[in-house]
């Protein structure tokens, strides 16, 4: 099994590159998604945001409004430090779990492991390759505005929270451009996933196109 990193900057199209491998076969985990399950009523994840943050940051349906929370914590980098350490452990668990299962089950599989804060939390070292989808901050700037419906200073205060995505060029084993056109996009990441099927045959010791 080959577990590949997925990560990028915010609005520089880790999904459309997750949704292209997972076409191709890959089997995509989305810390994003595992969040929102450790985050749900009454997990533990869940009581320790409400405790810290309080119920100001709750739906009508008591659900964690991340709109809400996020102008609470990418403004502050103090509370946005907090926030990640109160739901990471729950995700990694969660994740770690998964692996596992997957490793067990499927040998050769190709794993995607969507993580947007994969260099900054430290997990460059437990996954076995880094692919970085790139753009420039300029654009990453103009994505947001045109999806969000943000002003430039919003937009700008946002990339300000991460770490800039052109630091995260030297961590990647693997770089996709992408801000030219799609199907540009999609030849490279058709090239990358025969690859990714090679490294994950061999690493399995079944590589068959070996001798």
């Amino acid at each position: 099994m080959l577990n590949v990193g997925l990560t990028g900057g915010i609005a520089s199209g880790k999904s459309t590159v997750a949704r292209m491998l997972a076409e191709l076969g890959a089997i995509v985990i989305d810390f994003d998604e595992i969040a929102h399950e450790v985050e749900a009523p009454g997990m533990p994840a869940w009581k320790a945001i409400v405790d810290h943050f309080g119920e100001g940051v709750l739906g009508e349906d008591r659900t964690i409004d991340r709109r809400k929370l996020g102008a609470i914590v990418f403004a502050d980098r103090d509370k946005l430090a907090l926030l990640n350490r109160l739901v990471h452990p729950a995700v990694l668990a969660e994740w770690e779990a998964r692996i596992d299962r997957i490793r067990r089950e499927q040998p050769e599989a190709v794993v995607l492991s969507d993580i947007p804060l994969l260099v900054e939390a430290g997990l460059r070292d437990r996954v076995d390759w880094v692919l970085l989808v790139h753009i420039p901050p300029e654009e990453q700037i103009r994505r947001l505005m045109e999806r969000n419906g943000w002003s430039r200073d919003e937009a700008g205060a946002r990339l300000a929270s991460q770490m800039p995505i052109d630091e995260k060029l030297t961590w990647a084993d693997r770089v996709i451009r992408n801000d030219g056109p799609i199907e540009q996009t999609r030849r490279t990441v058709l090239q990358l996933w025969e690859e990714l099927v090679r490294r994950a045959r061999a690493k399995a010791g079944t590589d068959r196109d070996g001798p």
